[in-house]
């Protein structure tokens, strides 16, 4: 077991993504996690992710904490408000977009390949 407090974990800058503030609580180089990785985003008011990952094989679930964020793919648009959740699959493209006021708290796990 490892324990990750808060105040010890460091932003880093996650491409694509503006207004907001990417921190990474678990994974290979902070828990030794080999098959997945766990980050926490905060996004302001306006922030987001441009489109992409159609070409990542990766998994990944975004879970709500605080706030409402959406997610677009190609061709839907859900919004998701706290204790909300989505399954992003391999090579499917979204966007994100906090288009409230206020900002908004997400977890992110994704696989490691």
């Amino acid at each position: 077991m490892k324990k990750i407090e808060l105040k010890d974990v460091k932003p880093y800058a996650a491409p694509g993504h503006f207004n907001m503030t990417a921190m990474r609580l678990q994974g290979k180089e902070e828990t030794g996690a080999s098959e997945f990785w766990v980050g926490l985003s905060h996004f302001l008011p306006g922030g987001g992710a441009e489109w992409g990952y159609e070409d990542n094989p990766l998994e990944k679930v975004y879970f709500v904490l605080e706030g409402e964020i959406t997610v677009k793919s190609k061709t839907e648009e859900f919004t998701l408000r706290r204790n909300d959740s989505i399954f992003i699959g391999p090579n499917e493209g979204r966007e994100i977009m906090n288009k409230t006021n206020f900002p908004a708290s997400m977890l992110v796990i994704i696989n490691y390949p």
